[in-house]
């Protein structure tokens, strides 16, 4: 059983400076990107099952990207190709601290017309857990096309990982961002959340209005600080996470949360116990996803997250 993702799945073009704006850079590094694409990579990278479920569009970017998830060990039989709009472009420049901003070029682009008739339930039926953002929650047919995505992992009592992604320039409005990213909760078991996503989304700037029936854990993510793990109950897992000279921080949430992912993956009905291991792993793969430019180029595998926490360890 694999980690199925589902969503966008497009090239970011990374500015070569720091601290420039994306019209002041020299030139761009061209990377495989996409929040949910990254997902997958990770889990693949990291050596567990992965799959992905999307559309690209039949272009040469398109068909370089299934090339890079194929290469990187991810099942794309859910991927489909449309020759009614191009592969998503987004341009990602970095501040100092490795921070980033984007400029998309969705106009539309491929993945936002995907239909529901695009979805092998097949694929969905071979995972154990299904992830996806809420970027193909802002159009449709796309967001159909998702939905009964989600209703048929329901029913079929999949894992859902929700990873509400915060991209303000792609909605209509900020209140209609808020609805649109609220109304994914429902179907989570697991939500993964930034710090930023969570004062934007939640009424306080805490997670207690956010819990949902299906919920089982709300993990939310505060970059270089690390991360906190907030179950039903009341419990709270705490990790300070790891220092880095950060390159470029884009993917570091998908890999963190893929690390989580695999943990639950393996055991789904006592994955609770390993918790405090499993935060401390995905804060290691985190922060070594943002020592290099780009997302996937960047992904550690589980070796190299295991022998940068003995180091860690080790200097303490």
């Amino acid at each position: 059983m694999s980690i199925l993702s589902f969503g966008e799945l497009l090239i970011d073009f990374v500015a070569l400076e720091m601290g420039v704006t994306v019209g002041d850079a020299s030139g761009f590094v061209k990377a495989p990107g996409g929040a949910p694409a990254n997902v997958a990579a990770a889990v693949a990278r990291l050596g567990y099952p992965s799959a992905f479920m999307g559309q690209v569009g039949d272009d040469p970017f398109g068909r370089h990207l299934a090339d890079v998830l194929a290469a990187e060990n991810v099942n794309i039989d859910g991927l489909t190709f449309s020759r009614e709009a191009r592969t998503a472009l987004a341009f990602v420049s970095n501040t100092a601290d490795g921070d980033r901003s984007f400029m998309f070029y969705r106009h539309p682009s491929a993945d936002m017309l995907m239909k529901p008739d695009d979805v092998d339930t097949a694929v969905i039926d071979r995972c154990s857990i299904f992830h996806h953002g809420s970027i193909t929650l802002i159009h449709e047919p796309a967001r159909s096309a998702l939905l009964m995505a989600l209703d048929h992992a329901v029913a079929e009592d999949k894992f859902i990982s929700y990873d509400p992604n915060l991209r303000l320039p792609l909605w209509d409005s900020a209140a209609a961002a808020k609805a649109g990213m609220r109304s994914g909760l429902d179907f989570a078991n697991l939500l993964k959340i930034s710090e930023e996503e969570l004062a934007f989304l939640s009424n306080d700037g805490e997670v207690a209005s956010l819990w949902r029936d299906r919920m089982e854990l709300i993990c939310v993510t505060y970059g270089a600080k690390g991360a906190i793990i907030h179950l039903r109950d009341g419990a709270r897992i705490e990790h300070a996470g790891y220092a880095v000279r950060a390159i470029d921080t884009t993917g570091a949430g998908d890999a963190f949360v893929a690390a989580i992912l695999i943990g639950v993956a393996e055991n789904r009905r006592d994955y609770q116990r390993r918790l405090p291991e499993l935060l401390e792993f995905a804060n290691a793969v985190g922060a070594l996803t943002c020592v290099q430019k780009g997302a996937i180029p960047s992904l550690p595998t589980t070796a190299e997250a295991r022998a940068f926490l003995v180091e860690r360890r080790r200097v303490r």
